[in-house]
């Protein structure tokens, strides 16, 4: 095997473990930095929802507060208004939901599924948790699932939740006197859920990747080429015309000129040593002969 195969070697060796290293690291940076965003995401789509309940209760529900007796409207229900203009939201992103779960809801399309009411327990049952976090896998993809606790703050909630006759007459007309009720201070009733895809940054966490990937090894094909070019001017050439010499002087031809690198480095110094050498041999060859 030649001096530039095993250098070739040695140097695709390295360069792959570089590769390998780097790509590792730049994956879990990268990943990461998705997470942070799709983490962003949720806080602003929650920030959105909080902004639409707090209008709805200082702005809209006390212009209804004195006719829900006579007439229900739902739209004066923080709950039901955010998650209304999320719904039109969704219509330019529909990979996008937000959903205001209770386990004991006074509309029934509020009802906790299984999964999310193990969510809403585990944040009633530790109050110090401001949320909880899970990567969920449905028949549409993968979603980053945040569940934030809604806790009964407000005693004016409890006047439609706390007992039935205590509640508008409207809104037990259209919901019913069974759901909805007993609901305590400072009880956490539900949670916030809210699903952001998580497709999109997976894929860009790939393209990163995959740019870097193609990058290095452009850069590494660029290396080699000229690593190896400047391996055979500089070291390989040199060293094949020296053993030529050597070969034909080992056979008793001195007729071949002398080979003389020009400069200070390594490859100079060894073909004045040899040089050297080969003067020598030729003086003992001569006085040998006479």
């Amino acid at each position: 095997m030649g001096l530039r195969a095993k250098f070739n070697i040695v140097l695709v060796f390295a360069c792959l473990i570089g590769m390998g290293l780097a790509m590792f690291l730049s994956y879990q940076v990268a990943n990461r930095n998705a997470l942070a965003a799709i983490e962003q995401e949720t806080e602003v789509i929650r920030g959105n929802a909080l902004a639409v309940r707090a209008y709805t209760s200082n702005n809209i529900l006390p212009l209804l507060r004195d006719r829900q007796d006579i007439l229900f409207a739902p739209p004066s229900v923080p709950s039901f208004s955010a998650q209304t203009v999320f719904a039109q939201f969704r219509k330019s992103y529909p990979e996008y939901y937000y959903k205001e779960a209770a386990l004991n809801p006074t509309n029934p399309d509020d009802l906790a599924e299984p999964w999310e009411a193990d969510l809403i327990n585990k944040l009633r049952a530790d109050d110090s948790l401001g949320h909880i976090a899970i990567e969920r896998d449905t028949e549409e993809g993968r979603f980053y699932t945040v569940a934030y606790p809604l806790k009964i703050t407000n005693e004016a909630c409890l006047t439609c939740h706390s007992v039935p006759a205590a509640a508008p007459a409207a809104m037990v007309d259209l919901y019913g006197p069974e759901n909805g009720f007993g609901w305590q201070m400072n009880e956490i009733i539900g949670a916030q859920i809210i699903y952001v895809p998580m497709e999109v940054a997976e894929q860009h966490t790939r393209d990163t990747v995959m740019a870097l990937a193609v990058g290095l090894g452009v850069a590494f094909l660029l290396v080699l080429t000229v690593t190896n070019l400047l391996l055979g001017r500089i070291v390989v050439s040199p060293v094949r015309q020296m053993a030529e010499i050597a070969e034909k002087t080992s056979l008793g031809d001195f007729s071949i000129p002398e080979y003389e690198r020009p400069g200070k480095d390594e490859i100079a110094s060894l073909s004045r040593s040899f040089n050297r050498m080969r003067r020598s041999l030729d003086s003992a060859m001569k006085m040998l002969e006479e």
